[in-house]
């Protein structure tokens, strides 16, 4: 098997518009999905508002203050305002690892368009919000407060090319992750049935079935960790939006 076969997109309904493919992909539905198990876990979870939490209600809880803490402390209070978006973003984008890692599902953080707009989307809201707060104050943030005006001619290009790198490495990151936790997921499991067909050979099978179990927890936690980077950087952008002269 191809271990990057996993990755390709695949039209479930052909439809084109004026010679636009505008089809319905397993991308689109598994973004309905993480949508659905998002909004699942959210709001069906803590429909009944029980004073003693089910499972699910409990877990729903906690996410909901582990971002919410997440937030306050990268952001500060006022970064609070921005706080159902990043939820939003980091519990889709959760629900997208975690069901990518079914087999024979289809990994939406492994496709660097899907994580790039994730990226632009939320650099265009830092943008966005600070001019709007702050109007060209806002420019600030490419000044750093102390420098002399002569190391400012060459540290300020260096602050706007790095501000506009962020899409980049926060898209990539999350990308990359994904992408190589899968792949090696499948050359592993590739291993197995190798060595299983291999005749005597077969015997040496348990080794990499050991190795794909640990591969596979870690890759359970590198899925988590992920959602929580790309959450932790968009408070970190936001509040340069908030504060831009820090």
């Amino acid at each position: 098997m191809n271990p990057i076969e996993q990755f390709e997109l695949q039209r479930i309904a052909p439809y084109f518009i004026n010679g636009v493919d505008v089809s319905f992909t397993n991308s689109a539905l598994y973004m309905l999905l993480a949508a659905f198990a998002a909004v699942l876990l959210t709001i069906g979870a803590t429909s009944r508002r029980a004073l003693v939490p089910g499972r699910g209600q409990a877990l729903a809880e906690v996410l909901y203050e582990f971002v919410a803490s997440t937030v306050r402390s990268t952001a500060g209070k006022e970064g609070m305002r921005f706080f159902p978006f990043v939820f939003t973003l980091f519990t889709f984008i959760l629900m997208s690892n975690l069901i990518g890692l079914v087999p024979y599902t289809f990994s939406l953080s492994s496709q660097i368009v899907v994580t790039f707009a994730f990226a632009a989307f939320v650099i265009t809201l830092v943008i966005l919000y600070g001019l709007y707060r702050h109007g060209l104050g806002f420019l600030k943030l490419f000044v750093p407060h102390g420098v002399p005006a002569p190391v400012l001619v060459v540290l300020i290009p260096i602050e706007i090319i790095s501000f506009l790198s962020r899409p980049v490495s926060l898209s990539v990151r999350l990308f990359a992750n994904i992408l190589a936790g899968h792949i090696t997921l499948a050359v592993f499991g590739g291993f197995v049935v190798m060595l299983l067909g291999a005749g005597a050979w077969a015997a040496l099978s348990p080794i990499p079935i050991l190795a794909v179990v640990a591969m596979y927890a870690l890759e359970l936690l590198v899925n988590c960790l992920q959602a929580f980077v790309f959450a932790v950087l968009t408070c970190v952008y936001l509040n340069d939006a908030i504060h831009p002269g820090h």
